[in-house]
């Protein structure tokens, strides 16, 4: 049965305040039903040699860590800091299990390599058409790489944030920079100035690439979602999202925030 506000403000403080045990459990109990569902929107076809609890597993454990790692005095919904959490706990486990085949992840490695070069010399992202011309494909191939590069996650603010790394617990998300009470005072500060700089950069989006973000990011909508809200097609959300990411990677490159693979 989920708790009350009241009875759920009250096990926050007994956890947090006294180190309840059994109040940590309460939560994480209380909050499980984020898991199928952030596993559920993730990956609505399951990979071969997986199951649905396999993932619903790796969700658990981003769960746990989210439940421990909260801090309710920051002005952030613990949803939205847990859904990130789980999301890239059970992305990080799909990655080990190397669920997307060696031939597709040379392609979207070329496809990577092309957008950064020809960004660069076009000064802006590039159209789905210079890609195709550049790579030798099809407008059609293109945006087919473009959808499985946002569905495999290869290419996320997570992984800008992160370095690209997604070994063990040198792998830092997103939404963890906002939420981060156990940072010593030099790494707060440091903390403070990335993200400053990738909301400056998030603000120098164009719309609907800005509106991507933060539905995608802070609402916990899937792509398909998104599209719906945007009036688009699935396809179109991945590419608006894969751009949004180009220019944010590269604002933080010019800034020298962080180092990018």
């Amino acid at each position: 049965m989920p708790l009350s506000p009241e009875h759920l403000q009250r096990t926050w403080i007994d956890y947090k305040v006294y180190k309840s045990q059994e109040s940590r459990v309460e939560l994480i109990n209380h909050y499980s039903y984020l898991v199928k569902i952030t596993a559920g929107r993730l990956v609505t076809s399951v990979p071969g040699g997986l199951d649905r609890e396999d993932l619903v597993s790796a969700g658990v454990i981003g769960l746990i860590k989210s439940v421990d790692q909260y801090d309710p005095t920051r002005d952030v919904k613990f949803e939205t800091y847990a859904i990130a959490l789980i999301r890239g706990a059970i992305l990080e486990m799909l990655r080990d299990e190397d669920w997307v085949p060696r031939s597709i992840r040379e392609k979207l490695k070329a496809l990577d390599r092309a957008t950064q070069k020809l960004e660069t010399q076009l000064g802006k992202p590039p159209a789905v058409r210079e890609l195709a011309d550049y790579m030798g494909l099809s407008e059609q191939e293109v945006g087919e790489l473009q959808v499985r590069m946002g569905r495999t996650n290869v290419y996320s603010l997570d992984d800008i944030v992160g370095g690209g790394s997604s070994d063990g617990d040198d792998h830092i998300h997103f939404i963890e920079m906002i939420v981060d009470h156990d940072s010593s005072p030099g790494d707060e500060v440091e903390g403070k100035e990335l993200r400053r700089i990738l909301a400056g950069g998030v603000d120098r989006l164009p719309e609907r690439e800005r509106l991507v973000i933060a539905l995608y990011y802070f609402e916990g909508l899937t792509f398909k979602e998104i599209g719906k809200v945007l009036g688009v097609s699935e396809s179109r959300v991945y590419q608006l999202h894969t751009q949004a990411v180009g220019r944010l990677r590269n604002f933080l490159r010019e800034e020298g925030a962080t180092q990018v693979a």
